[in-house]
């Protein structure tokens, strides 16, 4: 006979496993289904293996700066590919290890399969049986959007976890679909050798950020050789005798080796089975303590579509335990950073500008280059800025975006600042180290409330 569960929770990703350690913290009996590797796509096909292979185009990227350092190659750097993909490899297996320590640890049973729920306190788990659960969590994550254009199909189309495990750089890349898988796929392989063009329907990359970090995304991007095509739809797309074409509907025509299709993701809903969970436009509809209709059945993560990125369903996956299990709590999703890796890196928290001055009748800028920072200037990376959005009257921070290295640590400052109501004085009053990157942002600040002395006076 099968035993019974306090917890049962779907899915082995972030929002997951992190559910599955806060349920066994609480001293409830939990188990976690999972029918591939532990981790997820963000620790197998995506945020790890993408950010591993962003350090080797940033260190190749690097290496044509070092004569102005003075540090001079006899011979110039080159790619080993195939060694490149195993130091990849070897990240992803470290990191989804240790989630498997992590869960043996807290003594939660790993039970191997796909799971369909089939009530709210049972699951049918293939290869297993029917489970009984006290309440279940359906972490069952997301999957890549496919596009409904002739040709999609090609075996020369790749979705971002094939194309993490390609063993050579192709001459060519399509990448389809400008926002963040596509921007830090393009740098990768612009770094690693091939001539990449990105395709993207709208009128610029990145559309979901700041339009300001999308600009000096794409003034990056075309200085290093790569094109970008805006504002551009995709008719269909055939195969050649050196790889593919795109058709565009005026009537272009782009060939290369290879295409990426990376036009964002989608909830899995699979597990959901005929459980009657609720479903809105192809989302699952959960309260703020990630509950869903059933009672006792819980949705944390991307397959609810609130916030897709791993951190919001480490976050939320927590939330659900906690509820599950008789303590609720609210899954606070108002400050979550987002980030878009490689050189720069770009990073946001809070309102754009557009979004600010759509919602207040005033706001204020406050924006300091990394040329102006001292410890920037030292270490010869100036490229990007801060730029910090407030509402003058009472100095509330509605929004912060970096460009610039280090974008993706100093942008956690921001949210916790903001997170704890923190006003635009009390940053700008803050002491920060010198020299430090993290400087920017209290000039930043200061600068939004017209008092910063390291800018020139208007």
């Amino acid at each position: 006979m099968l035993k019974e569960y306090d917890l049962v929770v779907v899915g082995g990703g972030p929002a997951g496993y992190m559910a599955a350690l806060r349920g066994a913290l609480h001293g409830a009996s939990v188990a976690l289904v999972e029918s591939g590797e532990l981790g997820g796509t963000c620790l197998n096909r995506g945020c790890i293996p993408t950010k591993a292979w962003l350090q080797t185009a940033e260190a190749l990227l690097e290496t044509r700066d070092w004569a102005s350092r003075g540090i001079v190659l006899d011979t110039p750097p080159r790619l080993d590919m195939k060694a490149a993909l195993a130091s990849k490899d070897r990240a992803v297996r470290r990191l989804t290890g240790g989630v498997k320590t992590l869960l043996d640890s807290r003594k939660v049973d790993i039970l191997r399969g796909r799971a369909v729920l089939t009530g709210p306190r049972r699951i049918d788990v293939e290869g297993v049986g029917l489970v009984t659960t006290g309440a279940a969590i359906l972490a069952g994550g997301s999957v890549s959007t496919r596009l409904p254009i002739p040709g999609i199909d090609s075996k020369r189309v790749l979705q971002s976890e094939d194309i993490l495990a390609l063993g050579k750089v192709p001459e060519s890349l399509l990448v389809i679909g400008g926002g963040v898988i596509g921007v830090e796929i393009a740098q990768i392989f612009s770094a690693f050798g091939s001539a990449v063009t990105i395709i993207e329907l709208e009128k610029r990359l990145l559309p979901a950020m700041d339009e300001g970090l999308s600009t000096i995304a794409a003034e990056t991007l075309a200085r290093r050789g790569v094109t970008i095509r805006t504002g551009v739809s995709i008719a269909g797309i055939e195969e050649t005798k050196e790889g593919l074409a795109l058709l565009l509907a005026d009537g272009g025509r782009i060939e290369a080796e290879l295409a990426l299709l990376s036009v964002g993701r989608r909830p899995d809903l699979s597990c959901l089975g005929d459980s009657g969970v609720k479903v809105e436009k192809g989302r699952v509809v959960t309260d703020e303590f990630m509950e869903t209709n059933l009672k006792g059945v819980f949705a944390p993560g991307d397959i609810n579509g609130r916030k897709m990125l791993a951190h919001a369903a480490f976050a939320m996956g927590e939330a659900a335990a906690d509820s599950a299990l008789g303590k609720p709590r609210r899954a606070e999703l108002e400050y979550v950073p987002s980030v878009v890796y490689g050189k720069p890196e770009l990073a946001s928290v809070g309102r754009s500008e557009a979004e600010a001055r759509a919602t207040f009748d005033r706001v204020e800028l406050g924006v300091f280059p990394f040329a102006a920072n001292g410890r920037a200037v030292a270490s010869g990376d100036t490229e990007g800025f801060v730029k910090i959005i407030i509402e003058p009257r009472h100095g509330e921070i509605l929004g912060v975006h970096i460009a610039g290295a280090g974008a993706s640590e100093l942008i956690n400052e921001a949210a916790a600042l903001m997170r704890l109501e923190a006003t635009a004085h009390e940053w700008a009053d803050t002491m920060h180290a010198h020299p430090s990157r993290s400087e920017a942002l209290m000039e930043a600040a200061a600068a939004a409330l017209g008092r910063c002395l390291h800018l020139p006076g208007k």
